[in-house]
């Protein structure tokens, strides 16, 4: 239980990273449009801090930690981490707007598509582990 709080704390300080980074690099290049950087804050304080929290809840009441956990919770750092990382890249290209070929414009998206597939299917993975441990009590 220690690393879902471990986990918790270092989402929240990415978070405020992202949230500080958003404010001053967009303010430094003068740019008031929508950009993918002002989500990033919400992403990790949401999908970071708040769900580790959650989890850290759910163990504390249900006991639903296996082997298969610790898999499933890589798949799912991984997966927000390769997310955020995208978002920070589109949204640094909209800041600065270079001339990028469609190939790499595509590969942004592509990628930041892979770190949102593997969000969900180690969120249900991980549901799905609770589910069958609050029906076997």
């Amino acid at each position: 239980m220690k690393r879902y709080i471990n986990s918790a704390l270092l989402y929240a300080v990415l978070a405020m990273a992202g949230g500080v980074f958003y404010r001053e690099f967009t303010k430094f290049n003068g740019f008031t449009a929508k950009t993918a950087l002002s989500v990033v804050h919400t992403h990790y304080f949401l999908l970071g801090m708040v769900f580790f929290l959650l989890l850290l809840l759910l163990e504390k009441n249900f006991s639903f930690i296996s082997a298969k956990t610790g898999r499933v919770l890589a798949v799912y750092h991984i997966g927000l981490n390769l997310t955020a990382v995208m978002l920070v890249v589109r949204g640094v290209v909209q800041v600065l707007a270079p001339t990028l070929p469609s190939g790499i414009n595509a590969a942004i998206s592509g990628i930041a598509g892979i770190g949102h597939i593997l969000l969900g299917v180690s969120m249900v993975m991980l549901l799905v582990q609770i589910r069958h441990s609050v029906s076997a009590s």
